[in-house]
């Protein structure tokens, strides 16, 4: 159902069991495919792909321009998987031509009120993003991520799979998976055990990342020398997990006091 006050320009395509609510607008080359629901007053710009079962709330803006001085009105995408939720003024901005071009946009997330998704973002499947949370461009949040409110994180940051970012938390070098960090420059505050049991981890997988916690952090280990004594525990899919994001860190992970 298309309401009579909508505006969808001619070169969208949009599936016909798409809701589009009052005072929407579709500009552009932009593609919505079924299952996907705009309330009202929602913004959709560019170069666009929308998923399956999406649901945009009042004031959400997305694939908008970025807000990069270098950006030159190049054509740049933004591409968005299938059930994510974008509440109030949520802003989602295209890529630009200095990385990729595109912004990425998993399945299953959920964006609340007023959190911002820069240009070049990379954001998984499965993350929350809590209100006023805004997400500075080239970052890469892979999945199972969780934001508290009021967080901002650097461009350039990336943010390890099951890992949990405390409320107010200032982030400007990368966080490893499965750790809780926390403070105006994040530090690591142990391990996210709460979240790692939410999604079912075998207690042997909790004793390996028990152990990748403590050679990284309790230690006091250089990713270095980290990576060594990583390297001669038992082989297992998550604890490789850890290793190749330490090893594809290039801003340097949070550390302690």
């Amino acid at each position: 159902m298309i309401h009579p006050t909508a505006i969808i320009d001619k070169k969208a395509e949009v599936d016909e069991n798409v809701n589009i609510g009052p005072y929407c607008i579709i500009s552009g080359n932009v593609k919505i495919s079924e299952g996907t629901n705009l309330h009202s007053h929602v913004v959709i710009e560019g170069d666009t792909e929308i998923g399956k079962n999406n649901t945009f709330y009042p004031y959400s803006s997305v694939g908008i321009a970025c807000q990069d001085l270098k950006y030159n009105f190049e054509p740049t995408k933004l591409k968005i998987g299938d059930n994510n939720t974008f509440r109030e003024h949520v802003t989602v901005h295209r890529g630009t031509v200095q990385d990729k071009g595109i912004t990425i946009i998993g399945n299953n997330n959920l964006f609340m009120i007023n959190s911002h998704i820069a240009h070049d973002v990379d954001v998984g499947n499965n993350c929350i993003i809590a209100n006023n949370v805004p997400i500075a461009g080239h970052v890469k949040i892979h999945n199972n991520v969780y934001f508290g409110g009021n967080c901002a994180v650097h461009q350039f940051c990336k943010i390890g799979s099951y890992s949990f970012i405390s409320g107010g938390t200032m982030v400007v070098k990368d966080i490893p998976p499965y750790i809780i960090a926390e403070g105006h420059r994040a530090r690591p505050r142990g391990i996210n055990i709460e979240g790692l049991k939410r999604q079912n981890f075998s207690l042997k997988d909790s004793l390996i990342i028990k152990d990748f916690y403590k050679i990284l952090y309790k230690e006091n280990n250089t990713i270095q020398v980290a990576l060594e004594k990583l390297s001669n525990l038992p082989e297992s899919k998550v604890l490789q997990h850890g290793i190749d994001f330490l090893k594809e860190s290039k801003r340097g992970i949070i550390r302690g006091t």
